[in-house]
């Protein structure tokens, strides 16, 4: 048997209600990959795979659905390059 790697991502969100939607969007893309549990205003997402290039993959696959879930219930700033705002 191979050893498994394993990836846990928890994202919190200004309430369950909110968590709840993204979970709801998220979960039918995931099923078979990834494991999600809801804990109060927390997404807890846990995923496993056989090498690294197969998780990252799943982690990607999983992080681009949560942004459009994000993008879609208004959550994502406009500006979310990550980028620090510059005082003059």
């Amino acid at each position: 048997m191979r050893a498994l790697l394993e990836l846990e991502l928890r994202f919190q969100y200004a309430d369950g209600r909110t968590a709840e939607s993204v979970l709801s969007a998220v979960s039918p893309e995931n099923g078979g990959y990834v494991e999600a549990r809801l804990d109060g205003n927390t997404i807890i997402y846990r995923m496993s795979a056989e090498n690294a290039g197969r998780l990252r993959n799943t982690a990607d696959d999983l992080m681009a659905c949560i942004k459009v879930a994000e993008d879609a219930a208004g959550l994502v700033s406009e500006d979310s390059s990550g980028s620090e705002e510059r005082s003059g």
